[in-house]
């Protein structure tokens, strides 16, 4: 007996069958392994408990319910035993002979296809062609543009060309913005250490103020164009006094290798 054929008919009469649920077919399966055990002799000689514990059945009253209806819709043939020290027989029946028989293919690998009589031909060409289908998930522009770029790697890759292209125009508007000065003229260095000179701030801090905000293209904050220099250098100078004191109270916190820790700070 082929089991792999049985356990198909089995499930197939299953989808047809409206009035079995997930016990019915827990215990069916578990009949079947007393049956494969017996070698699929019939009849086969069954205990309640062990067949509740295979199908995870834990009411007896559900157990004989199920067990009653499979009789009843031909699933199986119940015989039971009224003798405890007696089992009950079942008899399983062979559903292999129901299952249908499935169209033949040309081959093993090429998969089933309709005869040629029923694709569609046009009629205006000379040669079968079968109709192409457009897939449900191609309704939008967008994947229709992609899906027509496909198997045509000179069109996908001037259209990759152009893209680059007009980011590269946005970025050189946006340099352009950017240098553009609304009525302000970029300092030299001279002319900072000139003015941080007149205002009694040493070379150093004139190098600093020059070099920071060359980096940053004069933007005050990081976005918005500088319209007075001399209006930052001051807020610069007065910012490095504020850090200067800050520098000395930390020189307090420094120490050396040596430091004996039992003196105060």
């Amino acid at each position: 007996m082929n089991y792999i054929k049985h356990l198909t008919g089995f499930f197939e009469r299953v989808i047809q069958d409206k009035t079995l649920n997930p016990t019915h077919i827990s215990l069916y399966i578990s009949l079947f392994q007393f049956w494969n055990c017996n070698r699929f002799k019939n009849p086969i000689s069954i205990s309640r408990d062990e067949v509740m514990r295979i199908s995870k059945i834990s009411s007896k009253a559900t157990y004989h319910k199920c067990l009653k209806n499979l009789h009843e819709l031909g699933y199986i043939k119940y015989e039971p035993s009224y003798n405890p020290f007696k089992g009950s027989h079942v008899i399983m029946f062979n559903f292999t002979e129901d299952l249908k028989p499935q169209p033949k293919t040309s081959s093993k690998n090429e998969p089933f296809s309709e005869p040629l009589s029923k694709q569609v031909v046009n009629k205006n060409d000379t040669s079968a062609k079968q109709a192409v289908v457009p897939s449900i998930n191609n309704t939008n522009e967008v994947n229709i543009l992609n899906n027509s770029n496909l198997g045509k790697p000179e069109q996908s890759l001037k259209n990759r060309n152009d893209n680059f292209l007009d980011n590269e125009e946005t970025n050189s508007k946006e340099k352009k913005l950017r240098k553009k000065k609304k009525g302000f003229t970029e300092p030299g260095l001279l002319e900072i250490i000139t003015y941080f000179q007149e205002n009694n701030f040493p070379e150093i801090e004139a190098q600093k103020f020059f070099n920071y905000f060359s980096s940053v293209g004069w933007l005050v904050g990081g976005k918005t164009q500088m319209v007075n220099w001399k209006a930052a250098a001051e807020n610069w100078m007065l910012n490095a006094e504020k850090f200067k004191g800050v520098a000395a109270n930390h020189q307090h916190l420094t120490t050396s290798t040596n430091k004996n820790y039992a003196e105060p700070l």
